[in-house]
């Protein structure tokens, strides 16, 4: 079926948000001695696979060496559709950024999207892929009301990056550099709701590892790191040696945490409100536990998905 741009209208129908999560890159090299080197050793770290340790150790285990399957739901292959296409655009010549285009665009690899297995698992009838497009189009389309892709002079898009930061081995993959009078500039595609002022700082740390790698590999540091909240509006810090150190400093002591669980083989759950939403609650007693007590208590959402798993809902 072809992406049809006409769904496209003034008004938008309502739609959850979605995220445009970096790419999933490899975190684990295989144990060339299993016994002598427990549960495996990181090969890298990744800003996502950082955080994910840093909310809970046990939620990574099963993620990143148990390799349960986590398959994306539809707001994430949507975005995953829409990162493509902007990253498309992006690479054209400046006044070829259009959204005239981005739906042309959308059109040749849309084909891509209905052929990827993950896409067909979802099992959607013509209306529900009907509103998948829709969703995918409305953040394809909310960057025309944050910037003006023509004004963008782009240095790379979806850089990945392959260096030690910090003493850390680092990987990500950096959805734009731009080039902007005064040095580089990291910029990362995202949705779902921007924060207010005081969460914008932790949001604001992935972007800033990122431009901690971009200066061990381009020996310069960029001038700033933005997020774009495709639809609302960007939030950007000056990088600095001093918020650089910080999170430098965070990635160094995740790492080390994280080799110590690998080498004990414990990886402790750090239980709360997101258990209920976590894909692998099925394979966490704690989890369970936590999902079961707030539950009882009224606190879980109806729509939480451990509600289901743990045969709760109704």
């Amino acid at each position: 079926m072809e992406f049809d741009v006409d769904l496209i209208a003034d008004d938008a129908i309502g739609s959850e948000p979605l995220r445009l999560d970096e790419q999933v890159v490899p975190d684990l090299e295989p144990p060339t001695d299993p016994d002598a080197r427990g549960a495996g050793v990181p090969a890298h770290l990744s800003p996502s696979s950082a955080s994910m340790f840093q909310q809970c150790p046990r939620k990574w285990k099963h993620r990143y060496l148990d390799r349960l399957p986590d398959p994306p739901g539809e707001p994430a292959l949507a975005g995953t559709f829409a990162h493509r296409v902007l990253e498309l655009l992006l690479q054209r010549p400046a006044g070829d950024r259009t959204i005239g285009n981005a739906k042309l665009i959308a059109r040749e690899i849309w084909p891509e999207t209905e052929a990827d297995p993950e896409f067909t698992a979802l099992g959607l009838d013509e209306d529900a892929e009907r509103a998948f497009r829709w969703r995918a189009w409305q953040a394809i389309e909310g960057l025309w009301r944050i910037e003006d892709p023509t004004d963008v002079v782009v240095d790379a898009t979806e850089q990945d990056v392959q260096v030690t930061v910090g003493g850390v081995p680092f990987r990500g993959i950096i959805d734009r550099v731009d080039v902007e009078a005064d040095g580089l500039v990291i910029a990362d595609y995202t949705s779902g709701r921007a924060p207010s002022a005081r969460f914008a700082d932790a949001r604001l740390a992935q972007v800033l590892l990122y431009a901690a790698a971009l200066a061990e590999l381009r020996g310069r540091r960029p001038v700033r790191a933005r997020l774009l909240y495709l639809n609302q509006r960007i939030i950007e810090v000056s990088v600095t040696e001093e918020n650089l150190g910080q999170v430098v400093a965070t990635l160094q002591e995740t790492w080390e945490q994280l080799l110590r669980s690998c080498a004990d083989e414990s990886f402790a759950a750090r239980t709360g409100p997101l258990c209920a939403w976590c894909p692998f609650v099925a394979h966490c007693p704690e989890g369970q536990a936590e999902v079961e007590q707030r539950h009882l208590a009224g606190r879980v959402r109806q729509d939480a998905p451990a509600l289901t798993v743990m045969a709760l809902a109704g």
